[in-house]
This record gives C-alpha cells, structure tokens and sequence, in this order.
C-alpha cells in the first residue's frame, strides 16, 4: 500500500504536468527540449542556492526571520535568472525567425512563442517539484509514513506534494506572464511574477506554526489561481489583438 501511496504522491505533485506535456509539449520536439533544458536550468541554479546557504544552515535562532530572508534572496536569485533566460529566448527566437525567412517559411506566431514560454515555465515548475518533492518521496515507499509535528492532520508527504502542485502552477504560468510582460513591455505583468513567487514563497513560512498548514495550502492555491486567471485573461487579450490585427492588415 505504500507504493502506491508513493506512486499517488508523485502524481499529486506532477500529474497535471504530465497531462499538459502530453497534451500540448509531446507534439513538438522543440518544445521538449525547451522543458528538459529548463528543467535543468532551474534545476542547477536551486543546486547553486542550497550550496550557498548550507553554511549557515541550520539556523540556531527559532526565529521565522533567518528563513524569510532565505526566501527572499532565492527568489530574487531565481526572478534574475529569468531575465537572463528572457534575454536568451530573444536570441533564440531571432535564430528561429531568420532561419524560417531562409526556408521561406512563416516565421514564429504568438502561439508558438506561448508555447516556448509555457515549456520553459513547465521546466521551471517540475525542477522546484523534483527538488521540494520528489526528492523526498523515498521514504514514503517504506512500511509506514511519516507526520510533521507542526501539522498532524496529513502526512509530510501529502503535504510536500499538494504544496509542490501550488508551485508548479506558480511557476509554469508565470513564465507566459513574465515573458508577455518583456515583450510588450508591461510594467503589471513584469511586476506581477516577482510579487507572486515571492508571497508564495513566504506563505511557506506559515507552516512553521502548529497547524500552519491548514492556512498555507489554501492561499498558496488562491496566489495558484490568481496566477492561472491573470494567464488566461493575458493570453486571450493577446490572441483577440493578435487576430483583429491580421484582419486589419488584410
């Protein structure tokens, strides 16, 4: 039974990453190879923080502010990160162009650069879930569980999993956001990502409180929802703008 429990973990964390990469990543190469370098971009630069900080850790103070500051210095970490990765896309993105204009093909639409933005926030979300998650699931395959003292209610596991499919909700869609808000140049939607990943990040600081968790979950899944919402209002404004300008040019 505790296979499958493990097994269940997994899925809980990944599960809807898995459907919409077979949904919409598995049907385009490039695409995948966006999600497997993402995934280890952002998987190497969690890596390179944990490095960074296991000098100080653990902290001796019983404090929440040690641990505020953590999070505060890796998402800043991470938000830069993206900057460069948005940087790169560009360059990427006038190679794509410029070798289609070679080919006489159509150059790239605002689907495909959707697309490439979901793909690399989808890395981002499966390496923060492989790192926060996954990678503590060995012992739920044993003979027993485990509970934190801090939340008795569920085990850690299903914990660990339901707050890892909060990020990697967080995370995908926020890449679409961040990289729409770049392109066009949108001070809310750049502003926006930053803001989000860090709340959520603190919002994990709850948990430090006896029954934290019963608080945590439910707004880091509305900080999830609020990010799922601005995503679609962006992506359906930009598609609606999208088609009215090709009617207009025709």
């Amino acid at each position: 039974m505790t296979v499958a429990a493990g097994i269940g973990y997994a899925l809980i964390a990944l599960g809807p990453s898995l459907s919409l990469f077979i949904s919409v990543i598995a049907k385009k190469p490039f695409l995948i190879l966006t999600v497997l370098s993402s995934t280890l971009l952002w998987l190497v630069s969690l890596i390179m923080l944990s490095g960074l900080w296991r000098g100080f850790l653990p902290f001796k103070s019983t404090a929440w502010w040690p641990y505020a500051i953590l999070v505060f210095t890796s998402v800043c970490f991470q938000e830069g990160l993206r900057i460069l990765l948005w940087k790169a896309y560009l360059r990427l993105e006038d190679m794509l162009d410029a070798f289609a204009d070679r080919l006489s093909k159509p150059r790239l639409f605002l689907t495909d650069k959707m697309q490439i933005a979901l793909a690399g926030g989808l890395g981002h979300g499966v390496a923060h879930a492989v790192f926060f998650c996954l990678s503590l699931l060995t012992p739920s395959f044993g003979p027993a569980t485990y509970y934190a003292d801090r939340c008795t209610w569920m085990p850690f596991f299903l914990i660990s999993a339901i707050i890892a499919l909060a990020f990697v909700t967080i995370h995908t869609f926020s890449m679409v956001i961040a990289f729409n808000g770049y392109a066009e140049s949108k001070r809310v939607d750049q502003y926006f990502v930053p803001t989000v990943h860090l709340i959520a990040g603190m919002l994990t600081l709850i948990n430090f409180a006896p029954g934290g968790c019963i608080i945590s979950i439910p707004l880091l899944y509305f900080m999830a929802a609020l990010t799922l919402i601005h995503c679609g209002k962006m992506a359906w404004r930009r598609l609606v703008d999208e088609q009215r300008r090709g009617i207009t040019l025709q």
